[in-house]
């Protein structure tokens, strides 16, 4: 699986960062001069606000390049805010997290999916513990059970790959999220915090996204001496982009198709684009479709997450 490397690329896109801001302005459109509204792009808080604002910023001024039209990344404070926003239609395009583009489509009638990175059909999970917690890795789900009676944490409640998809791997192991570890969960907000949290001993065990994981280790920002790395779960489909209902109405026909070809193009042709695509730790982006997150969208329902 391809890493992100995320923190040690953040100085590589400052260039880009700064175009993202300069793209805008005095954007035109097809009708012959009036300007074009700016389009809004997000993405779920799920790690460092800083490598966010990097990779947001680097995809933005790729977008502004390849669709002639300003191109603005806006921070939310958490999932359910990414969801409600777009639903409102102050966001045009999300990244999401699977569950999150699924209650993003069942809230907002007429969202479009756009593209997922071609990591995404084969996403994982890892579980870590704090090395005084005796926790020994294990090599199969059944193997969770050694996670009982841990002060434990998930990442945020909504994460794909923090909560919903580790819930569904827990039961499978016969382990009860309510009732076997030592009191109630944790919900660390993102995934970053989740390694913080366990490597301080805060929390004995925790999981998150293995792509983070990855990251975290490639840069040399996890004690390894203090984390064990417990189990990596079986794949499942996670992160993808959604288009807002409104995107042709806002920027004129055929836009929504315009902006999926966009990033579909993305393929590291360029260095800008190698760039973009190394801070989403992807090697290219590909289609994606609804019937990729039916598993995603059955374990919502079955923990209540969805409708």
């Amino acid at each position: 699986m391809p890493r992100a490397n995320a923190r040690p690329r953040l100085l590589v896109v400052a260039s880009l960062l700064g175009a993202a801001v300069l793209a805008g302005c005095g954007s035109s459109g097809a009708d012959g001069g009036s300007e074009r509204p700016t389009l809004r792009i997000s993405a779920i808080p799920d790690q460092d606000p800083a490598e966010l604002e990097a990779r947001e910023g680097a995809l933005a001024a790729y977008l502004s390049d390849a669709l002639d039209v300003e191109v603005e990344y806006v921070p939310v404070t958490d999932y359910a805010a990414s969801v409600s926003l777009f639903r409102a239609g102050d966001l045009d395009a999300v990244f999401y997290g699977g569950l999150t583009g699924a209650q993003a489509r069942q809230q907002t009638p007429g969202a479009a999916l756009l593209a997922q990175r071609d990591i995404d059909a084969d996403f994982r999970s890892v579980f870590i513990a704090n090395a005084e917690a005796g926790v020994e890795p294990v090599d199969d789900v059944a193997g969770l059970t050694a996670l009982e009676g841990t002060r434990f944490t998930f990442g945020s409640e909504s994460s794909t790959s923090g909560r919903l998809m580790p819930e569904y791997f827990l039961a499978e192991a016969g382990v009860d999220s309510a009732e076997d570890f030592a009191g109630r969960p944790g919900f660390s907000g993102s995934h970053d915090v989740t390694i913080d949290l366990v490597e301080a001993g805060s929390y004995e065990a925790g999981v998150l996204n293995v792509q983070v994981w990855e990251a975290r280790q490639e840069a040399g920002t996890v004690d390894l001496d203090k984390v064990v790395e417990v189990f990596t779960t079986p794949s499942y489909s996670d992160y993808h982009w959604l288009g807002g209902p409104g995107l042709d109405e806002r920027f004129g026909s055929g836009f929504t198709e315009d902006l999926r070809a966009a990033l579909l193009d993305l393929d590291g042709s360029t260095a800008e684009e190698e760039q973009v695509l190394a801070l989403y730790g992807a090697g290219g982006l590909v289609p994606v479709a609804e019937e990729d997150y039916e598993q995603v969208e059955e374990i919502g329902r079955r923990l209540g997450l969805l409708s």
